[in-house]
């Protein structure tokens, strides 16, 4: 099993960590349809290190590599469609975006032992 952990920032001024939450929402479809699609993104970006979802929502966190927020902010509301044919997603829209650097989020969130990777139904 791997462990979740947290990637030191880079570096270089250039770029910074950036932890990021993608919240997705539209018309219901099968649990496990959204469940294999969510499994085909972590396949083909590996950068996922948790997602949740429902009929009608799923909820994406991962890390940003980015010059600045406002940079990180843009890539990651791309994301879902970004990456919506190859990994057949849903056609959903991004209804909620967090961003948060890498200090934010070390304070807000206590480190967990998460496999990298879990997809899980939300509880």
């Amino acid at each position: 099993m791997t462990l979740h952990t947290v990637p030191t920032p880079p570096d270089t001024n250039d770029q910074r960590m950036w932890h990021v939450t993608v919240t997705v929402n539209g018309e219901h479809m099968p649990v496990d349809n959204v469940r294999a699609a969510l499994e085909r993104l972590n396949l083909e970006h590996p950068f996922l290190l948790e997602a949740r979802y429902s009929e009608e929502r799923a909820e994406i966190r991962y890390w940003e590599e980015a010059q600045d927020m406002a940079t990180a902010a843009a890539a990651a509301s791309a994301m879902w469609s970004d990456n919506a044919v190859t990994a057949q997603l849903p056609a959903w829209e991004v209804v909620g975006l967090q961003v948060l650097d890498h200090s934010t989020y070390l304070a807000r969130e206590p480190l967990r032992s998460v496999p990298s990777g879990r997809i899980a139904p939300f509880a």
